[in-house]
């Protein structure tokens, strides 16, 4: 069955009449879940069977799907660039010199993922809101706040065009400018996808659009940011970054980010009942691309015996359980030892990596070269022969710019918002990647690690901690931005928004200017499930306390880091309450040393769901087999001696008049889903000009932006939030201290010198209180509380009452006027009794 806008809608249709039903039919096991939403429900629920339903079908199919050409909104602007060559050859450079002569051998060469076809050029797209453009080029300024974002899609599918939706609605909220690379699987135009394009050549591509635009603007105007396989490109791209001392941007922004290949963390083995990703992986029906032949299969293939593994060397009087089983060990993708050799599997198979009898574990757990992953499962010894990820080859997935979280330190870079959703099945990872980031002395690599990469024992002191915002949004799943016509998205753009706009000002040093458009938020106006007692219970959190303390709006900010680290955990309705304390998080009670192992659980739903496409596929597979041993036998042309280019790489397979990759061809499916996911950003600009009197203006109207009220923009400044300049600070302020003592201390803190960070007018100066006027009032960032808060400082008091309550007592008025700080209504009487 071909795939198409019209197969693929009959596959998901019935799913969305199945969920509409059962969403108001049985709506009590939904209440306080993110599912309470229908938008929210159907969305889940239709990427999800979008997933299965190409599962079904080859990885070269959903890569042409989601590729396809979508057409551009008329209030968006997007221009389409070439990255220069200088580019890529200095991005050549810097991973070369980052992989070493080591992890060149082990990627196989450093010429072979440097390839294109021929005419093959790496471009990418500029995307702005066209009022802010025009409004840009009439004030004749350059952009200054630039979004580099590369998308998710697992490494093997999924383009700008697929993406539009999402960006345009980051360039919005941050009035920046978007520059995006598409994956794409025929290099052809902008960057390479795998499995044709493996590991690292999707990583070279990423740093040659970064130096490129290092051509182009100041890294203080950059901000990285990423989804998914394309948040874990973000965090190698960094690291290479900052080894090879060249320029860091501002900031990154970490949405979900796939950084453990290797799956070994607890929340992986889950059900995934609350998130879309498919729980066994990613299976595909068999291609020339996928799956790449196994050990077995090349040698096979290299002996000319591809027709002896399939059986058909067998007599027509040949035992028909010996063809059986030959056509089995052709197509099966692993092995099962049910009598290992010198071991007692019921003694080890519960003895995990790094414990005192790791050592008597039979198979190989720990992903590396020279050799097959092999793990203990119900008292069996099972081999993986057949490539588990698309990225990278089983020996590869641990190898530290594949796995980030397997770096030796994650020090030293720039602040970085991770967004992480509680219902997905990559959560751990992502929480773990934040405290190894903000702390990278407390959670090292194993000692495995540190034997195969020996000098990375010097790397992990030698980076103080990243500045981290982690938020970890209850039971939301995967990516939540991709439901960007949900209430929950809404506030991840936010909360996106606010960290880019501090970010950028805080490595500029300057103010920055942000669109507030809360109040004409379409999402924003209504729910089609909420309600008031609904919203009121939420507010009661886990530790029986209740909060106010809402996601930022844009133009807030942020609150001060605590050890490099700003830990929150977001409801539905963006309310915010404290993150449970480290000790009861699973991610950070795994030891060191079962990080980067591959663990039964994950393994075993990878077998079960293989088994079944293996037997389903088992002609197509031995096709494929056939297919590759002709091309063999006819030969390829190599790069030398010295480059091996893995399986899967369509580098190794070149071969002289290669069939052409097909035009892209418009989708009416894609078509759909962005329009719907683009929908609230037209009638939200829509709005923002019915709002400010401009009437009904097309949102693409050059004077639109003079036209809106001042009341919609916001600025956003660096108040010195960072733990670099907050740990100066070295007696925090509690209830106890004096209004003497916190003057004392901010006065001494304002004397040192803020590394990295800017004084602005919310900084009082060191004698503040003898300035502060009505104007200047103390500001409350969190209303469950009265006590009054200004430039980071709490104040052990509480704040005046209204000046329209005329129960003001003799103490309220003393604390507003023995300080300075001096109400309206307190001036006034004073004004009256001196007259």
């Amino acid at each position: 069955m071909p795939f198409n806008s019209f197969t693929v809608g009959t596959a998901v249709t019935p799913t969305v009449i199945e969920t509409y039903i059962s969403h108001y039919v049985n709506r009590k096991p939904l209440a306080q879940k993110p599912t309470a939403h229908i938008s929210y429900h159907e969305g889940l629920k239709l990427i999800r069977q979008f997933l299965l339903y190409a599962s079904h079908h080859t990885v070269e199919d959903i890569q042409h799907f989601t590729s396809q050409w979508v057409p551009c909104p008329h209030w968006v602007k997007v221009d389409e660039v070439t990255i220069p060559s200088i580019s890529i050859g200095k991005a050549a450079e810097a991973l070369q010199s980052q992989l070493g002569p080591k992890g060149i051998q082990q990627v196989g060469g450093k010429t072979w993922w440097q390839w294109r076809r021929e005419g093959g050029q790496l471009n990418a797209d500029w995307i702005e809101m066209r009022g802010d453009y025009n409004e840009r080029v009439r004030k004749g300024h350059q952009a200054k706040r630039i979004m580099l974002y590369v998308h998710g899609g697992a490494y093997f599918f999924g383009s700008v065009d697929e993406h539009r939706y999402q960006l345009q609605r980051h360039a919005r909220k941050l009035k920046a400018r978007v520059f995006a690379r598409t994956l794409t699987y025929d290099a052809i135009a902008r960057y390479r996808l795998a499995p044709q394009f493996p590991f690292p050549c999707g990583l070279l591509d990423c740093l040659a659009a970064y130096l490129h635009l290092l051509t182009l603007h100041d890294p203080s105007e950059i901000v990285l940011a990423g989804d998914s396989a394309g948040g874990g490109m973000i965090v190698s791209m960094l690291v290479v970054l900052r080894d090879q001392a060249l320029s860091l941007p501002a900031g990154a922004i970490l949405i979900s980010p796939w950084v453990d290949l290797t799956h070994s963390f607890p929340s992986v083995a889950g059900d995934g009942s609350l998130d879309y990703i498919p729980a066994h992986g990613f299976l595909h029906r068999p291609s020339d691309s996928w799956p790449p032949p196994n050990v077995d299969d090349m040698e096979r293939i290299a002996m000319g015996a591809v027709e002896k593994a399939v059986g058909e060397h067998l007599t027509k009087g040949a035992n028909s359980e010996k063809t059986k089983k030959a056509k089995e060990e052709a197509i099966q993708g692993f092995s099962v030892n049910h009598n290992p050799e010198g071991t007692n599997p019921r003694e080890n198979v519960h003895n995990p990596a790094g414990t005192e009898y790791a050592g008597e574990r039979p198979g190989n757990t720990i992903p590396g070269p020279g050799h097959n992953l092999s793990i203990m499962l119900d008292g069996n010894l099972v081999e993986i022969k057949d490539q588990i990820q698309m990225y990278a080859t089983n020996q590869l997935i641990s190898h530290p710019l594949v796995s980030p979280i397997l770096q030796a330190s994650l020090g030293g870079l720039p602040p970085l918002l991770i967004l992480t959703g509680g219902g997905e099945m990559l959560r751990d990872e992502q929480i773990y990647l934040a405290h190894k980031a903000a702390n990278p002395g407390k959670y090292p690599p194993g000692q495995a690690y540190l034997d195969e990469h020996p000098a990375a024992r010097e790397t992990i002191s030698k980076w103080k901690g990243t500045d981290v915002v982690l938020q970890v949004w209850d039971d939301l799943c995967h990516v939540g931005p991709t439901l960007s016509f949900t209430r929950p998205a809404k506030f991840m753009y936010r909360s996106i928004a606010q960290f880019g706009a501090w970010a950028l000002a805080r490595a500029q040093k300057t103010e920055i200017e942000i669109l507030d458009d809360d109040e004409v938020s379409i999402i924003s106006s209504g729910s089609d499930s909420d309600s008031s007692d609904e919203t009121a219970n939420e507010k009661l959190g886990a530790n029986g306390k209740l909060t106010d303390s809402h996601i930022g709006k844009a133009g807030d900010p942020l609150p001060p880091f605590r050890h490099h680290m700003i830990r929150e955990r977001v409801s539905r309705h963006g309310l915010i309450y404290p993150l449970d304390p480290p000790s009861s998080l699973p991610a950070l009670q795994m030891p060191a040393s079962e990080i980067g192992v591959i663990k039964p659980g994950p393994v075993l739903k990878w077998m079960d769901a293989k088994q079944q496409w293996d037997t389903k596929y088992a002609r197509e597979k031995r096709a494929v087999q056939k297919r590759r041993a002709k091309e063999m036998a006819q030969g390829y042309d190599t790069f030398g001696d010295d480059e091996a280019p893995p399986p899967s790489a369509l580098a190794g397979r070149r071969r002289k008049n290669m069939p052409k990759e097909e035009k892209r061809k418009k989708s009416m499916g894609m078509s759909l889903w962005s329009l719907w996911g683009s929908s609230h950003d037209e009638k939200t600009a829509s709005g923002i000009l019915a709002a400010s009197g401009a009437g009904a203006r097309k949102v693409d109207d050059s004077a639109r932006r003079d036209a809106r009220s001042r009341s919609h923009r916001r600025t956003v400044t660096d108040t010195g939030q960072t733990t670099s300049y907050q740990d100066k600070i070295v007696d925090p302020v509690d209830e106890h201290t004096t209004v003497a003592e916190v003057l004392k201390k901010k006065e001494m803190s304002s004397n040192l010198e803020p590394q990295g960070h800017l004084y602005t007018p919310e900084q009082p100066s060191p004698n503040y209180q003898d300035h502060l006027t009505a104007d200047d009032a103390f500001t409350r960032v969190d209303s469950a509380s009265t006590r009054p808060v200004k430039g980071n400082v709490t104040y052990p008091f509480k704040l005046a009452k209204p000046e329209d309550d005329r129960n003001v007592n003799a103490s309220t008025a003393t604390l507003t006027g023995a300080q300075g700080v001096v109400s309206k209504k307190a001036s006034q009487n004073d004004v009256k009794a001196s007259g």
